[in-house]
């Protein structure tokens, strides 16, 4: 092993355990000695109470995840070059796995999962959308940023204009950094500002902070600056596409539409009718502008309402009052944390429960949690109870998870997170 230049941090075997099973962070009650305090955001070299190399990682003093493994590697030198390579690997990964068409709207760059610790980067056509969640690769922002943007022009094709970032994010608090959202530039890459922005989205005539995208065939409206996140959900892309074919000829009742995407993928595949339903009525404004777009207005109804009343109001008729046969569940998180683990899954219960009371015999049901903390396993037990609670069994036609874009690495449970079932009551 080469001469090292980082500050040592010694770890408990608890923390040697998790980092030898592949998990990338040493909490703050792991280290237990430092040979000297380091600068919080840079690298520090990781051993064992046995004097075992580990690996080497972002350190701050500020976060309860005190050191962001960044490789296992005693050669790695992380300089411009290294950074350059781990971009590339990832986005080559991407358009392998996506292809060439969906290439163009993908996550390239999913954290951990990727080397990148707390980084996040959504591509839209010419819009990358970022979100910087860790000090470490906040401080190297600036070599990520222009050398994705080069790799992208240069070596793929991919033309960017417009990076927005996203950091917005109460995180950022926890590892010492301030929240702020707006555009990001740089010399020589080319970038709009928020002027050259403001003119550009005038002289198309569309709304300031928004791009257009087509994903499975249909056109959105991302709205980057003042969407969820990073303005679209692109995890969910081939669990839209999976619902198409059973929505044929079908009555759809989909539930936390947001803005629209399985509604118009269940409209696109040849539902009589559809009703969407959210609490937002600035979601459901750009669903209706995305129905529009795509000349689906006259299958999709959009109901503004809390979907646990609406399904509530829906069910006092009986399953011989509903219209609906085949029904779609995407709500947001019900728990972020464990603490809240319990409550959540009552919330998914209820309305799982619910739905399959309310369907026929036959009809069609497609729901999904996106919390890591509702493990699968969670998951398909609360699915169990709710059949049990409705009186029903299910028949699974699909199990899916989200796009490969977003990899699960299987050492690290956080990256696995979302679970999507299509089932048949029977």
């Amino acid at each position: 092993m080469k001469e090292r230049l980082y500050p040592r941090a010694s770890i408990t075997p608890k923390g040697e355990k998790a980092l030898r099973g592949g998990h990338p962070w040493v909490y703050a009650d792991e280290v237990t000695s430092l040979s000297a305090i380091p600068q919080d955001g840079t690298p520090v070299d990781v051993f064992s109470s046995k004097d075992k190399y580990l690996g080497t990682g972002f350190y701050n003093s500020h976060s309860k995840i005190r050191i962001r493994i960044l490789s296992r590697n005693a050669n790695d030198t992380f300089d411009a070059a290294y950074w350059e390579r781990r971009l590339r690997y990832a986005v080559a990964y991407r358009r392998t796995v996506m292809g060439e068409t969906d290439f163009r709207c993908c996550r390239l760059i999913f954290g951990e999962a990727d080397g990148f610790p707390g980084l996040t980067v959504d591509r839209f056509e010419n819009v990358l959308v970022a979100q910087v969640l860790s000090l470490g690769t906040e401080l190297i922002r600036d070599t990520l940023f222009s050398s994705l943007v080069t790799l992208l022009r240069e070596e793929f094709g991919a033309v960017i204009d417009t990076l927005y970032l996203r950091n917005d994010v109460a995180i950022r608090e926890l590892e010492g950094m301030e929240s702020y959202t707006g555009f990001y530039t740089t010399e020589g890459l080319e970038l709009r500002s928020e002027t050259d922005e403001r003119a550009a989205s005038a002289a198309d005539g569309r709304d300031f902070g928004t791009t257009a995208i087509t994903e499975n065939g249909i056109q959105y409206t991302v709205d980057y600056v003042n969407g969820q996140k990073t303005g679209f959900f692109l995890d969910q892309k081939y669990n839209r596409r999976a619902i198409r074919q059973i929505s044929e000829g079908k009555t759809v009742l989909d539930c936390f539409t947001h803005t629209g995407s399985f509604g118009l993928n269940a409209a696109a595949g040849g539902a009589k009718r559809v009703v969407s339903v959210d609490i937002s009525a600035d979601a459901l404004a750009t669903a209706q502008k995305n129905a529009d777009a795509n000349g689906l207005s006259d299958i999709i109804e959009y109901v503004e309402a809390d979907v646990f009343d609406y399904l509530k109001t829906l069910s006092e008729t009986g399953r011989k009052g509903c219209p609906f046969d085949f029904i779609i569940l995407d709500p947001p998180a019900f728990t972020k944390s464990r603490d809240t683990l319990r409550n959540a899954i009552k919330g998914y219960r209820e309305i799982n429960a619910t739905a399959m009371r309310l369907l026929p015999r036959g009809g069609y049901l497609a729901t999904c949690s996106c919390s890591h903390f509702m493990t699968d396993t969670y998951f398909k037990q609360m699915l169990h109870n709710a059949a049990e609670d409705a009186g029903v069994s299910l028949r699974q036609i699909e199990a899916r998870q989200q796009g490969p874009d977003h990899p699960i690495l299987w050492n690290v449970p956080e990256t696995d997170y979302l679970s999507f079932y299509i089932f048949q009551i029977v």
